[in-house]
Parts: C-alpha cells; structure tokens; sequence
C-alpha cells in the first residue's frame, strides 16, 4: 500500500508557528521518524554491484508530480518500482532537483513556498575513498518561506540560486538565497543572499564566490520596455557570510530574460541581442551579440548552456509563447546564427536540456517526438545538427489532457532521458545514444512534471552496463 505523508513541517517536540509571506493556503510539512541510514553494502538482497564497497551503481530515482491531484510520487530506477508517495499541501506545484541531485524540490510561487523531499541517494567524500549512501525517500522538514514569489531556480556546480521576483501589490521586494545540499541536510537557518529595493522579475546565476544576478534601476533610467523587468547585472562576491556588489557590468540588457553559463562565461538574454559575461579572475568584462535578422522583432527569453559545452542553445520568442526561433550562442567568437532545423508543422518545442556532459542537446515537441542534437566541428567552429528522432508516444495527442503537455528529465549519470507522457499515463526510457526506448515506467495518472535524482557521475567514472 502506498504511504503518503502530508507535507506540514511539525518541529518534532517543539511547537513553532510558520508565517507565510502571502496566499491563503497554509504551507507546511510534517517531519517523519528520521530514517538511520545504513552502509549500503551491509543491505541484505541489494541488487546493486558494488564495486569497491562503498559505491552503488544505480540508475537513480524519479520524481513524478501528478496532473490530477497535489501528489509527489518516487520511483527506483533499477525496476520501476514506486517507493514512496508524498501529498503536497498546495495544489500549484513545479518540480526541479537540488544542485547535487539529493533533493527534490517543490516550488509553490503564489504561497511563496519551497519545500524539499530526499530522493533517498546520494554521495559523501570521505577523503580515502566515495561513500554512497541509499534510503527510501523521505519528506524533509526544511524549507523556505521568507522570499516573495520564487520564479527563477539557476543551478550551477553544486549551488542553488533562488530569484524572488517580489510583489508590487502587497509591496514585497525581490532578494536571492542561495543555498547548497548540505544547507537543505543540516537545515541552515539563514542563507547567504541577496535583499533590493524593489521587486523584479529577475535571474541570478550562482559561480562559485560570486553571483551574477539582474538589477533593476528607476524606470526613468531603464531602457526595458516593461519596466518589471531589468536591464543591468551586478557581480556580486561572497566573503565574511555575505554578498557584495563589487561589480556592475558597463552594458544593458533591455528586457532582460533568461540566463546560462559554461565554463568561461554568463550568458543574459536581451531584447536587442544576448549580453555576454566573460570571466577573468574576479573581474568580469562585458559584451554584446546583436540580434540576427532571423531572430526579427522576437527576444531571446530562454537559454540554455552546459559546463562542458562551447555554445548556447537560446529561444527568442513572442510573450506568452507562440513562433520561436532557436539560435545557437558562440560568446568565444561572439556569433549567433539560426538552427539550421525547424519544428514540423503544428509541433511547438515543450522541453529543452542539454544531455549529462553536454554532448547532446534535447528539444522534445508537442507532437511527442524527442528530436537529439550532437555538436560537430565544421572548419574549427562547433554546429548543432539532428542526430534523430524519437517517436515517444503512440497516442492521438489531440487528446492531450487539457493544460498538460509532454515533459522530460535528464540522468545525470548515464545517456538517458526520461520523458512522460501524460495521455499514457507513463515514462519512457530513451537511450541518447542508440535513440531507442529501452524500458517503460507505468503510473497509474496523468504525469505533469518529472526530475531525475541520484548519484551524478563524471565522464570517466560512467561504467554501467545497465
């Protein structure tokens, strides 16, 4: 029988009061026995291959939000087996993974909420050695309520970054807290962040010991056209338990919307083109890519970047969706040319992601193809190009459940994607590489959101033979 355990956080002999900063449903969580976590090797009829004896090979968890009711559902990966069931106190949820994949995390904006579910694995250094470590999900008793409606979740390298827009109506301000893993495990009181002056809707993208996050100046002195919205960035460096700006990029960004980052730079889009933030040491010098022709009167609002990868992926398209046109980012030569591919006729792009390490990039459509892309060197500069497609439902998808759509998760430990199919009612298994469904999850309801959690693996250390 499933166990489901209400979300209302209970400090375990202690009676505490929580305020939420607005909404009219109540927030909370309820605190479960704490679960003693044993050496993984020491579990009797562990199916894992442990190699060493301390590490688990294993396909990792799946997180599923349901479309039909306010329930968070926990899969094991290794045999679709469902572990844990979880119903969520508010009924508008989004769902994404903590910086190191441990956590799911729930986001209710209008209640101004995050809450976090252990995912059950996850790895600790032990300085001689990698020790993993395995348990059945369990609802934690941290989350955050002091911030006024969190839109933007950046992860990046083990960091989290939480943008609060704020509220002009009921006068709240936009701020950023940033938090790690751990924060979430040892349940750290205040986090380092960020507190303005005025609400914005607004990004920040954590780098180590610094944060690059929007600014929004005196709408006499914006260049954006709707004014919520920035049209600056501040470096922001972390040392004494706080951030200081130290820094604000000499460029504008009219409309600011969207951010990504490799490994050499932060990535804004902009309304007349992407504003590019290159790192040296701790100063960050600034520039601009204008718009191409094919871009026209639209603004890139999403991009997508990866570590590992030399380009970005950005999607300029109207306010409120519709035509889109996908672009690909080269800051190291400060070019932007169209994707040379176009969705089919009546499909639009419901899903982005880069794959694990960055060798492919993902756009999963509204007719229930899954189309992969792989980067190849042309005369010593990196194009995007259709490896194939993925044909991931054998439904009639006019019979999409009205406000769902199709939506997909990336392994960080492997080259699979998982994708859910809401009129199905199930999750398929895409093997990147052989571009074939290799193994089928079935649910019991419409699924609207899902996020892969488990153990990452890097390159080198990728061996599973599952």
């Amino acid at each position: 029988m499933k166990k489901l355990y209400k979300l209302k956080l209970i400090a375990l002999a202690i009676s505490t009061t929580f305020i939420t900063a607005c909404g009219d449903a109540e927030t909370n969580i309820v605190e479960q026995d704490p679960i003693v976590v044993e050496d993984e090797h020491d579990h009797e009829g562990d199916n894992h291959d442990h190699d060493d004896g301390y590490t688990i090979d294993s396909l990792g968890r799946l997180a599923v939000l349901a479309g039909n009711s306010n329930e968070a559902s926990f899969y094991d990966l290794d045999d679709n087996a469902l572990l844990e069931t979880f119903t969520l106190t508010n009924d508008s949820n989004t769902l994404s993974s903590s910086p190191d994949f441990r956590y799911a995390v729930i986001v209710s904006r209008a209640q101004d909420y995050l809450g976090f579910i252990d995912g059950g694995l996850w790895r600790e250094d032990h300085g001689e050695h990698l020790h993993d470590y395995e348990q059945r999900p369990a609802a934690s008793s941290y989350e955050l309520t002091s911030g006024s409606r969190p839109t933007h979740l950046i992860t990046h390298d083990g960091q989290l970054a939480v943008f609060y827009d704020g509220d002009a109506d009921s006068g709240t301000v936009a701020s950023v807290e940033v938090l790690t893993d751990n924060n979430i495990t040892s349940a750290t009181a205040t986090l380092p962040g960020i507190s303005f002056d005025i609400n914005m809707h607004g990004v920040a993208e954590p780098r180590g010991e610094h944060l690059l996050s929007t600014i929004r100046r005196d709408d006499s002195e914006s260049t954006s056209v709707a004014k919520v919205l920035p049209d600056q960035v501040g470096v922001y460096h972390f040392h004494d338990g706080e951030y200081e700006l130290e820094q604000t990029l000499d460029l504008t960004c009219p409309d600011l919307h969207g951010a990504a980052q490799n490994h050499d730079y932060v990535v804004f889009g902009c309304s007349d083109g992407v504003l590019l933030a290159h790192q040296h040491d701790d100063e960050y010098e600034a520039e601009k890519i204008a718009n191409i022709a094919a871009v026209g009167d639209l603004r890139i609002g999403s991009i997508y970047g990866h570590e590992d990868s030399e380009t970005f992926i950005g999607v300029a398209s109207g306010h409120g969706g519709g035509e889109a046109v996908i672009v690909t980012i080269n800051p190291a030569t400060a070019q932007m040319e169209e994707l040379e591919w176009q969705l089919a006729d009546g499909a639009s792009a419901v899903s982005y992601s880069f794959s694990a390490h960055g060798e492919h990039f993902l756009i999963l459509d509204s007719l229930g193809f899954l189309n992969v892309f792989s980067a190849h060197d042309h005369d010593g500069e990196m194009h995007w190009e259709l490896e194939g497609q993925v044909d991931i439902t054998e439904q009639d998808v006019s019979t999409m459940p009205e406000g769902m759509s199709f939506s997909m998760t990336v392994a960080q430990n492997g080259q699979f994607a998982y994708v859910a199919d809401p009129i199905a009612q199930h999750v398929v298994q895409v093997h990147l590489e052989d571009l074939e469904i290799e193994s089928e999850l079935e649910l019991t309801f419409p699924p609207t959101s899902i996020t892969w959690l488990g153990i990452a693996q890097e390159i080198e250390d990728e061996d599973h033979d599952h």
